[in-house]
């Protein structure tokens, strides 16, 4: 019995096929491992040999990944990896993941373009253009810190607002670290370090260091953001799980007029003494529902870093369940 023919999808452009196959076809080997088909690039086309309901998977994503090329978005295997999620994800066989992630929800900084890579990423983008208020409340991996950091960098460079403050409570992660040398900011700067990534990728280092020094970017413990009133700003609260009930409190009540807050944490990883409730958690029990302020929950599968931090965060909540149904018994 014959094999069945495969599958044949041709482009217009062999250099833009070059980008979608990746380094090494690297593209290609992520689509082929997740869909169980085998494809073949040759000149200014794809073969796909499989079965034909995910031949027709793999044409599709190919497709996506095409025109988001063709678009100037530079592919690279974490945008592959968000298409294939995405497409698993479509309820509706005519929907297009290109549409999803570049429909009013790419996000525009100096130094790149952000589009979310996961459906509760674009609910959390279209809540970051449009609120005065927005949680991100989710495990570690789901990009909350990154995409509200850019966001508050397109409000910045677009001159809706003049200044931006970025803050996190210093608490140590499991550790007594003693005293620390140095000037305050010397002091500060290490717990700030995953905000800074996102402006040297959003901003570039040279760009985002002068506006520190000059003030338009402010970085500021949380405990020192009592007594102010911030207008014209948007405030960005990393780590917010380590913040108490009463320190949340404190730093919602600092919006100010044609001001912005996006606040960001997991509240499963809590560094607060034993028994402490967190900020977080009484802030979403208090104001989830509450008009003009949007929440946004992310799941282990909207993990976008390597896939194995998915499988980690979710070993991690099965053992947690298990050992709180033992407490339970």
């Amino acid at each position: 019995m014959s094999e069945p023919k495969p599958q044949q999808i041709v482009f217009d452009s062999n250099t833009l096929l070059q980008d979608l196959c990746g380094r090494h076809d690297g593209h290609l080997q992520l689509i082929e491992d997740r869909l169980g088909v085998q494809l073949v690039a040759r000149g200014n086309q794809v073969s796909i040999f499989g079965p034909p309901e995910q031949a027709d998977k793999a044409i599709k994503v190919l497709e996506d990944l095409y025109e988001f090329l063709e678009k100037g978005v530079a592919l690279s295997p974490s945008q592959v990896e968000a298409t294939l999620r995405i497409n698993d994800s479509l309820l509706d066989p005519t929907a297009r993941a290109t549409d999803m992630l570049t429909g009013g929800t790419t996000i525009v900084t100096p130094q790149a373009k952000v589009m979310p890579r996961s459906k509760a990423q674009e609910k959390y983008v279209r809540c970051l253009k449009k609120s005065s208020l927005v949680f991100g409340a989710g495990p570690a991996g789901t990009g909350k810190t990154f995409l509200a950091a850019a966001a508050a960098v397109e409000l910045l460079t677009q001159r809706k607002v003049s200044k931006l403050v970025l803050t996190r409570p210093v608490v140590e992660a499991g550790e007594r670290l003693g005293f620390l040398p140095g000037t305050f900011e010397e002091k500060i700067d290490p717990y700030l370090r995953p905000l800074f990534d996102a402006l040297d990728d959003t901003l570039g280092r040279e760009r985002w260091t002068k506006m520190r020094e000059t003030g338009v970017i402010e970085i500021a413990p949380l405990a020192y953001m009592r007594g102010r009133t911030l207008h014209d700003s948007v405030l960005l609260l990393d780590e917010a799980q380590n913040t108490t009930p009463v320190q949340m409190k404190m730093f919602l009540t600092r919006l100010g007029e044609n001001s912005r807050m996006f606040v960001s944490g997991d509240p499963t990883q809590c560094d607060l003494p034993p028994r402490m409730r967190n900020g977080l958690v009484d802030a979403l029990s208090a104001l989830e529902g509450v008009r003009e302020i949007d929440v946004v929950r992310f799941e282990d599968s909207d993990v976008v870093r390597h896939p194995l931090v998915s499988t980690i965060v979710s070993a991690y909540a099965q053992r947690d369940r298990q050992l709180q149904m033992k407490l339970d018994e």
